[in-house]
């Protein structure tokens, strides 16, 4: 005998791929520096808190990312092979909490490098996302994003468990 469906179940299983959707196609942005994509993934007045600073509002943030290409490009090497180099960012243990058309998530990140000679693959940095989300018209966006890097002093995470 098969049970019942639960509408509100279902649902809740729904934001919560929609969610996890969210936060892979910022890292695939991020990856590719695709400043407008980035931007799209935020409220008007989203608010992102990493390493550069604490930046408002799309417009801002879209010209945060633009900043970045020009900076990641001063790194390539001229005597490297013709393979130019990459940056990978990768995202796991996602804790979510949703109520209504609000969610909080927190998930570990970390990042692969390859900006060596040979091209070889380090970890380069990790930390953890915890992040404000609203569901809007289009889907759920990034109302706040804050980003805490292990690698840096001064972004270094909570020493408590920011779980709930």
């Amino acid at each position: 005998m098969t049970e019942p469906i639960d509408p509100a179940a279902v649902a809740e299983l729904l934001d919560r791929a929609r969610i996890d959707e969210l936060h892979s196609r910022y890292l695939f942005a991020l990856d590719w520096l695709d400043a407008g994509v980035i931007a799209s993934l935020f409220t008007e007045d989203g608010v992102l808190d990493w390493a550069g600073g604490v930046i408002e509002g799309r417009d801002s943030i879209r010209a945060a990312v633009i900043g970045m290409q020009a900076h990641f490009g001063k790194f390539e090497k001229a005597d490297a092979p013709l393979r130019p180099s990459r940056l990978r960012h990768f995202v796991t243990n996602k804790v979510m909490q949703i109520e209504g058309d609000t969610a909080r998530t927190l998930a570990f990140w970390f990042e692969l490098d390859n900006d060596n000679r040979h091209r070889w693959p380090y970890v380069g940095a990790y930390g953890h996302y915890e992040d404000e989300l609203v569901r809007t018209g289009s889907g759920w966006l990034f109302k706040r994003r804050t980003i805490f890097n292990e690698m840096m002093d001064e972004r270094k995470g909570p020493a408590a468990n920011p779980a709930w």
